[in-house]
């Protein structure tokens, strides 16, 4: 038998520094980046692990939804516990529910934590056997709007074929490169899966951005800029300097990789935006303007929707480092919809101003709480004059 292990996942230093000094008798730490490391390490090395605290919210990808996971893939049950920064009553009740140990409020106590866990660890297989479990499960498209689902994008993939078929020739005429392309983003119960698109920019558009970055609308005087190394990897900020010579935080576009750390200097910078604009982008092909001013270049998702990422109609699935920061209890709620092509925030806000991103998030958590199959349909029907837009975007 090995040693007995406390699995730590995504500990800040000063979190690192209180479990550090705590004694956990025969136990040891060791401190992992995220749930995926652990679950790799576990299942290779078959470790001995007797408890994991997760530093997360409770709704994180590191919290409830890493319990099920690791469920679902039988791990073996051990005690569970997440370290929060604040955390609601209800959201309390719900956790234990469903079968997190205990919960750790920020500031914590070395004394409280020692006799906690060490107490759960000692009295595992009692405190097992008497725990009743509401077991977590994410959302689960109904029959009625998952075959609606099928029939609607089999549909118009097969209506749209010959269209289809001439906007890839289009694209590989005017350009090399793939006709396609995949960027990570995050759907329903955070589950990250493969997004296409159709290519609409040349396929060294991240290299020469590099030499428009004037042009960048967002800008403002005394922009700073994102710090890499030669070979393109991010500058490590002091915090991943401390876990070692990997990024903990890093953000990715095309093939660039930077410090998300670092890259938050960079926003502030630049008037806290994250985006770049610039009018008449070279880097987009004449195909690919056309593509995204009809929102064809969109289509490919309906792949997506075949394989039961998505559905037509739900919240847009995020990128990584934008889902990342939306894990507290106010805003998870839109991730326990489903995922979708065209949604309420489309419909309502798009292309007749600025919108904040509050005010989308609260649209999804608006969807999330009210949506059904006949208000999908209703949806659908309001999104076809919402992709004649002027504005593109």
């Amino acid at each position: 038998m090995q040693a007995p292990i406390i699995a730590v996942l995504n500990a800040d230093e000063e979190t690192r520094q209180i479990l550090e000094s705590c004694n956990f008798n025969e136990a040891s730490l060791q401190f992992f980046a995220n749930g995926m490391d652990l679950s790799t390490q576990w299942q290779a090395d078959s470790i001995n692990v007797v408890a994991i605290i997760s530093h997360t919210e409770i709704m994180g990808a590191s919290g409830i939804s890493l319990l099920e996971a690791l469920s679902n893939k039988k791990f073996p049950q051990v005690p569970f516990f997440i370290i929060t920064q604040s955390a609601r009553e209800n959201m309390l009740r719900f956790s234990l529910e469903a079968g997190v140990t205990d919960i750790f409020v920020l500031p914590i106590k070395v004394s409280a934590i020692e006799i906690r866990i060490n107490f759960c660890i000692k009295n595992w297989t009692s405190i097992n056997t008497q725990i009743k479990r509401n077991v977590f499960k994410t959302y689960k498209t109904p029959f009625v709007k998952r075959v609606f689902d099928l029939v609607f994008a089999g549909s118009v993939l097969l209506v749209l074929s010959p269209i289809l078929l001439l906007v890839i020739l289009a694209v590989r005429l005017e350009s090399k490169g793939p006709v396609f392309y995949y960027s990570l983003r995050v759907g329903t119960g955070y589950k990250i899966f493969k997004f296409f698109k159709f290519r609409s920019m040349y396929v060294n558009a991240d290299q020469r951005l590099k030499d428009l970055k004037h042009l960048n609308q967002y800008s403002t005087a005394g922009a700073g800029t994102v710090e890499t190394s030669e070979d393109n990897a991010p500058v490590l900020c002091d915090e991943c300097k401390v876990t070692g010579s990997k990024c903990r935080f890093p953000v990715y576009a095309d093939n660039n990789q930077w410090c998300e750390k670092k890259y938050s200097v960079f926003k502030k910078a630049t008037a806290n935006s994250a985006f770049i604009k610039i009018k008449d982008d070279p880097r987009v092909t004449k195909v690919g303007k056309i593509l995204r001013n009809t929102s064809i270049d969109e289509l490919p998702q309906l792949v997506n929707v075949l394989i039961g990422d998505m559905s037509i109609v739900g919240n847009r699935p995020l990128p990584l480092y934008e889902a990342e920061k939306l894990t507290t209890d106010k805003y998870a709620l839109r991730f326990m919809a489903p995922a979708g092509i065209t949604g309420l925030w489309q419909v309502e806000k798009r292309g007749k101003g600025e919108m904040s991103e509050e005010e989308r998030l609260m649209l999804d958590n608006n969807y999330a709480k009210n949506h059904s199959f006949l208000y999908d349909i209703g949806l659908i029907l309001k999104t076809i004059p919402a992709l004649f837009q002027k504005e593109s975007v």
